[in-house]
């Protein structure tokens, strides 16, 4: 598998990232440890991970699979993040939710929840250091100095290697940048956001904004939540509530029949060969779903077919400001 550099740092990871979102959620902790022990097996090293999935408990698993030994920790470059609260996913028992708040400090990105948030989900993890330790989201409450003093600290304490951040507008990828060199800080490293053929905004200003500040740029969502998936089988009822009738998706559909290709291995073939992005990151169900993501980062599409899918998809025009100015 080849490997890329983490935007301008030294780390290398492999062209796909596992998400592992469904984790101890609609995938159990079984099932879970033999995706986590095939992406191992087949050099897909980047692992990535969030403290609000299900509550903290898909971190505790991948602690737990770490525990197994093996050099899984040490082979691993292992993400997560910080800024929402640990909730109950999937849980309709408002009470079940409001549990896991304990206050308002416990959200945002202040000096408080950072450190409090990074020895919580190291412990989950049974690591001793976060290789790459990202903002979930902007917190326009919070002074970038107070964030960085904070994740500076970590840093020095060995708690974490790498900053990044995942939904992140372009101009906040500046303001995050630029505060952190008149600290002589690295800054951040990365960017997660949302990108696929339906979401395609981040062209605008994001990705160029990643890589002008050399930064690796790791797209979630590849399959836009299902709808670019295919149609659902008999065995996937819970894709159904999903996949809601789209023209676009239809012709996208129709295109993948002619190619003789999965929809969904065509929508991820065109996400990793699209400029600035690093490695896109897929959260499989199944360990069949994870090994047709392998196959389908491995898809040459040609010019044509990418011309087809910028007529169903156009997409916001390019980068900004050519996009809607000259």
């Amino acid at each position: 598998m080849t490997l890329r550099k983490l935007g301008s740092t030294g780390l290398q990871i492999g062209p796909l990232g596992l998400g592992s979102v469904n984790f101890s959620w609609l995938t159990d902790e079984p099932k879970s440890f033999e995706i986590l022990d095939a992406a191992f097996e087949r050099g897909v090293n980047f692992l990535d991970t969030a403290n609000n999935y299900n509550a903290g408990q898909t971190e505790a698993l991948i602690g737990r699979w770490f525990a197994q030994g093996g050099g899984r920790r040490e082979k691993t470059v292992l993400a997560t993040k910080v800024y929402s609260r640990p909730m109950e996913w999937g849980s309709s028992d408002p009470d079940k939710r409001a549990g896991m708040w304990v206050g308002p400090n416990q959200r945002g990105l202040s000096a408080k929840h950072i450190r409090e948030a990074c020895e919580a989900s190291l412990k989950r993890l049974n690591t001793d250091c976060i290789d790459l330790y990202q903002m979930h989201h902007v917190d326009r409450d919070t002074r970038w100095e107070e964030i960085w003093q904070a994740m500076e600290l970590l840093v020095a304490q060995g708690k974490v290697l790498y900053v990044g951040s995942s939904n992140f507008a372009g101009w906040h990828i500046a303001q995050a940048n630029e505060s952190a060199a008149r600290r002589n800080f690295l800054g951040l490293a990365s960017e997660q956001s949302v990108y696929n053929l339906m979401k395609r905004t981040v062209e605008l200003e994001v990705i160029p904004a990643a890589q002008g500040y050399g930064m690796a740029f790791l797209p979630y969502s590849p399959l836009a939540a299902g709808m670019l998936g295919g149609k659902p089988r008999e065995n996937e009822p819970g894709r159904r509530s999903f996949v809601r009738q789209n023209d676009a998706v239809d012709a996208f559909n129709a295109l993948c029949d002619g190619l003789g290709q999965a929809p969904a291995d065509v929508a991820l073939a065109w996400l990793a060969s699209r400029p600035g992005v690093t490695a896109p990151i897929v959260g499989p169900r199944t360990l069949a779903q994870f090994e047709a993501n392998l196959a389908a980062v491995e898809i040459a599409l040609s010019d044509e077919t990418l011309a087809e899918l910028d007529k169903i998809f156009p997409g916001p025009g390019g980068p900004a400001p050519e996009a809607y100015a000259w």
